[in-house]
């Protein structure tokens, strides 16, 4: 084989390695890009009696059922800062005058985990207005309790929005 034909071969392979690496780096930037999948910010988990219920596990979601402008997110705000996750903020669909909770359980152990950082909180039955457990604040809310509560031991099997973060 001559020089100049082994040149010319080993230019035309590397022209085809050029060619197959440009249709493939072409097809590559040409696919869509890949959807995000939502995570949810909880899911639902079954505790069993005797289990611990840390505040770092529970969602609350915060409605104002005032008049007061804010009170939800400062409520919202100070919650986050005992370590719940925030399930988000609102305004209530009726007016309350007292903190509830709204649940159908008043024994699950979130439920009971977010009422004793309320004083004078009653749970009551409601419509689930967001993720987690759903507190609604009122017009004669003044501030969380000063005794923090880290965690509550579940008296009974139950079932809550554990946060997925």
């Amino acid at each position: 084989m001559t020089a100049g034909l082994r040149s010319a071969l080993t230019l035309a392979g590397l022209v085809g390695v050029v060619l197959v690496a440009t249709l493939w780096g072409w097809a590559a930037f040409t696919e869509p890009l890949p959807e995000l999948e939502e995570v949810p910010i909880c899911t639902d988990t079954a505790v069993t009696a005797g289990t611990e219920v840390r505040r770092d596990q529970v969602v609350v979601s915060v409605f104002n059922g005032s008049e007061r402008s804010g009170l939800a997110g400062a409520t919202d705000a100070q919650l986050e800062e005992r370590g719940f996750v925030s399930g988000g903020i609102g305004d209530s669909p009726q007016p309350a005058a007292t903190t509830q909770i709204w649940a159908a359980d008043p024994k699950n152990p979130a439920v009971q985990l977010v009422k004793r950082q309320f004083k004078g909180a009653q749970v009551v039955p409601g419509d689930a207005l967001g993720p987690g457990v759903v507190v609604v604040v009122g017009e004669e809310f003044q501030a969380l309790r000063k005794k923090q509560v880290e965690s509550v031991v579940a008296k009974a099997d139950a079932t809550f929005c554990q946060a997925t973060s």
